[in-house]
Formats: structure tokens, C-alpha cells, sequence
């Protein structure tokens, strides 16, 4: 990397899990600035020049030579030209959620000329925090010489990308200093694994043409009593009810609850919105909201449903319900670095009555939804009681993302408890957490006031 002439594209080496590559300064980024270090200097020079002056004193007029010495030469000399190797490794580019990767910088002066002030920032992926060391390092390198410096980042699921790192050099004096941006290709993927552990998750009666593991409002094969009828010719011997036939003479058939699989459709709230969280610093309602779905998809599709992946957001996402190997390693995929489910907030609005529009478009005519959001306005209730009414059963399951800290958290907390009562006065299940209990815990209890 060169800044020596502030040229438009120098070369830098960059290493990233022990693989180099080479990247370019950012176009445009290079620059150099006063630093107005020895301002002060110039100012008491020429006020002890004027004194010696005025009193004749050569203490004062050779004190003035001295100070207007030293302020010159901080504004004539420059930056050193700096050509630079700079090296990244990272330990691991696949952690796992909340896990700690170490990166280590190596940076090599390849100028023939000393750098006596150099400073470098490496670009941290933004929803990344340092948990360890420092991204910021100073040092000063001679010809060949190198530094390393290193820190760890706890990671978060999602796709991260370093940001270009910052590297500014001083001169001697430290009157000029001499910055550009580095551009780095360095990337974290972090995919966390799918829960292994599996519970019951509340889905709405429902009868569909596939067996599986739902009770169904229907008669027939089954496990579970459902009713009794006068026995017809062909009615297999097994389902006769012999102690009430020995009792009043009568033949009666009995009838089981057919188990039918369920398409269902998970729903994520990922609108600018909804990336909202008690305090700054909590995960926000998306990130709970993503962690209750990779739940319950492993419970749904163990329970032989089919099950697929969608958002309310300005990108495109959709998986459709399906099971199986493959299914579920593109649903771990998609939940942990689709860019419709960023760890950031979307810049862009969403239309959510587009969005909802596309998913009734693709979605079975027979599936239910689940829906997971913190409701913070009227428009993702609009769009719930729709779906319901278009035949698409729908669950909410809603993350608590307010305060009640201040009178305006207060009320916002206040506006969402009555988004909850509108949706239950509509039938539609709720399954309201605050996200300091574990998931399934809730969902019991759910179930349990329900019954």
C-alpha cells in the first residue's frame, strides 16, 4: 500500500484464514492533513520576535530563531512515502453463534524509508464486538521491519464483512499526517446449528390429504378416541366395540382421530420496524424472532409437517414447505445469513402489502402460518388478520421488545397490549414472550391456559 504521492489505487496483501489475496486502496480515500501541532509554536516565536524586537533583548530574538526553526520544519517536511504488506488471519470463518474468533494483523513496512508514526485501525464488522485486545495499533517500523497485533471479536449470526481499514502515518515532526481507507475481503459466516431439541408447537386444526402427526377434525385410522357409529358392513372387526355390543346387543364401530401433516409457513417480521429491543445494547425482536423459528422448524418438520421460510422485508425471501436432509440445511442457510434477515436494520421501507400479496401467491391454499413479530404498529396486525381471513390459519408468536423505563416506552408497551387484545378478540392464537424465558417454556404454558 503506497501513499506516497496520494495515488489513486496502490497494492496491499491481505490474509484471511491463512488464505492471502490482494486488494486495492480505495479510489479517492488518501489525503493529507495539518495537524496544526506546532501552531502554538509559531505563535510564541513570532510573539518573542516582536518582544526582542521592541526591548532589544537577544535572549528573546535567539529564543524566536529557535521556535521559528522548529515551525518550519514541521511545514516543509511531509509524510513519509508508505508502502505497506498488511496480513489478516482469522482463526475461524465459521463459528457458531456467540462463539470467539481470534484476528490477527501483521503489518510490514516494504518502503525503504522509516516510518516513525504509523497507526492502523482494522475495519470491525460492525454488529461484531471486541471481546478481547484492541483493533486500534501505533507503532513506528524502520525499512522491513513488521508488527502484529491481535484481538478476538464474539460473534453473531449472520454474514459479516471487515470494513476497510484505516491506516494514517505522521512525519518527524507530526505537522502533516497522510490517511487512506484499505478495502478488505475478509468475511465471517456465522450459521448456527439447528436446535436439536424438539417440543409440541401449537398449530390450529386442520384436515389435509397427507398422514402425519397433527390431530385432524376427522374419523378414522388413528390412535386417539374421536367417536362412535352404528356398524357397517365391512367395517373391520378390530374397531368393533364388543363390551358395548355384550352390553345392549348393538354392533357400534368405533372411530379414531386421524393424525394428517400440516403445510405451514414461517413468517418473520424483518422491517425496519422490528429491529427493536428493550435497550441498544439487548439482540433486537428479529434476532428473537429467528432464534423461536429455527425451534419451531425443527419441531414441525419432526412431527412429519412441511415447512417453509418466508419475510415481511424489503428482500425477497422464500423457502417452500418442504422436509427432508436438504431442506433443512437450506433452512439453516437461509435463517442465519440471508440478507433479508441481516443482524442490521434494512435501510429501505418495506411495502408490506406487497410482501404480504407474494406470500398468499406462493403459499398451498391450505397453509397455516406462523408469524413471528414484536407488532410495534398496526400494519403487521392488518396483515395477520388478513392471512386469516384468506383461509391461511394463522399463530402469532410475538417477542416483548418494550420498556418501561420512561413514559414513552410505557406507552408503546401500553399500544402493543392492545394489538395483542385486538388479535385475540379475532381468534387468533397468541403466544406473547418477553424473551427472558426459554421458548418452549412459554409455549407450554401457552398450550396449558389454553386446555
Amino acid at each position: 500500500m503506497s501513499f506516497g504521492s496520494v495515488p489513486e489505487t496502490d497494492t496491499v496483501r491481505s490474509t484471511a484464514a491463512d488464505e492471502p489475496t490482494e486488494f486495492e486502496i480505495e479510489p479517492g480515500t488518501v489525503e493529507d492533513r495539518q495537524t496544526r501541532r506546532w501552531y502554538g509554536v509559531t505563535v510564541f516565536a513570532l510573539l518573542a520576535l516582536g518582544m526582542g524586537v521592541l526591548t532589544r533583548q537577544p535572549g528573546l530574538l535567539l529564543t524566536s530563531a529557535f521556535g521559528i526553526a522548529f515551525a518550519g520544519y514541521g511545514q516543509l517536511t511531509s509524510p513519509p512515502p508508505v508502502d505497506l504488506d498488511v496480513e489478516r488471519t482469522i482463526s475461524d470463518r465459521t463459528p457458531e453463534a456467540d462463539d470467539t474468533v481470534e484476528v490477527t494483523v501483521t503489518v510490514r513496512n516494504t518502503s525503504d524509508r522509516s516510518m516513525p508514526d504509523l497507526r492502523l485501525l482494522d475495519g470491525v464488522p460492525p454488529k461484531m464486538t471486541v471481546e478481547d485486545g484492541s483493533p486500534r495499533h501505533a507503532t513506528a517500523l524502520r525499512p522491513g521491519g513488521e508488527t502484529t497485533f491481535t484481538y478476538s471479536l464474539r460473534t453473531r449470526r449472520g454474514h459479516h464483512e471487515f470494513e476497510p481499514a484505516t491506516v494514517m502515518t505522521r512525519d518527524a515532526s507530526g505537522a502533516t499526517e497522510r490517511r487512506g481507507s484499505v478495502a478488505s475481503p475478509s468475511t465471517i459466516d456465522c450459521e448456527p446449528s439447528l436446535p436439536t431439541r424438539t417440543f409440541e408447537f401449537p398449530l390450529r386444526s386442520q384436515t389435509t390429504r397427507h398422514t402425519g402427526r397433527f390431530p385432524a377434525d376427522a374419523g378414522g385410522p388413528g390412535v386417539e378416541f374421536y367417536a362412535t357409529r352404528e356398524y357397517q358392513t365391512g367395517d373391520p372387526l378390530s374397531r368393533v366395540d364388543w363390551k358395548r355390543t355384550a352390553r345392549t346387543g348393538d354392533l357400534t364401530t368405533v372411530q379414531y382421530r386421524v393424525e394428517r401433516s400440516v403445510s405451514v409457513l414461517l413468517v418473520v417480521d424483518a422491517r425496519k420496524e422490528a429491529y427493536t429491543g428493550p435497550d441498544p445494547y439487548a439482540p433486537t425482536a428479529v434476532e428473537a424472532a429467528i432464534d423461536a423459528a429455527r425451534h419451531a422448524y425443527v419441531s414441525l418438520t419432526d412431527e412429519g409437517h412441511d415447512v417453509g421460510i418466508t419475510t415481511l422485508s424489503p428482500e425477497d425471501c422464500w423457502l417452500a414447505p418442504g422436509h427432508g436432509a436438504d431442506h433443512r440445511v437450506q433452512a439453516r442457510e437461509l435463517l442465519a445469513t440471508h440478507p433479508a434477515l441481516s443482524p442490521s436494520a434494512p435501510e429501505a421501507e418495506t411495502n408490506i402489502y406487497a410482501a404480504v400479496q407474494r406470500l398468499k401467491q406462493r403459499a398451498p391454499t391450505d397453509a397455516q402460518v406462523v408469524l413471528f413479530s414484536p407488532l410495534t404498529d398496526d400494519l403487521v396486525v392488518d396483515s395477520a388478520i388478513r392471512l386469516d381471513a384468506h383461509g391461511h390459519k394463522t399463530t402469532v408468536v410475538t417477542p416483548d421488545p418494550t420498556a418501561h423505563d420512561t413514559a414513552g416506552h410505557q406507552l408503546a408497551s401500553a399500544r402493543r397490549a392492545n394489538r395483542l387484545a385486538d388479535l385475540r378478540r379475532r381468534g387468533l392464537p397468541i403466544v406473547d414472550w418477553d424473551g427472558r424465558e426459554a421458548f418452549d417454556r412459554v409455549l407450554a404454558r401457552s398450550q396449558g391456559g389454553r386446555r
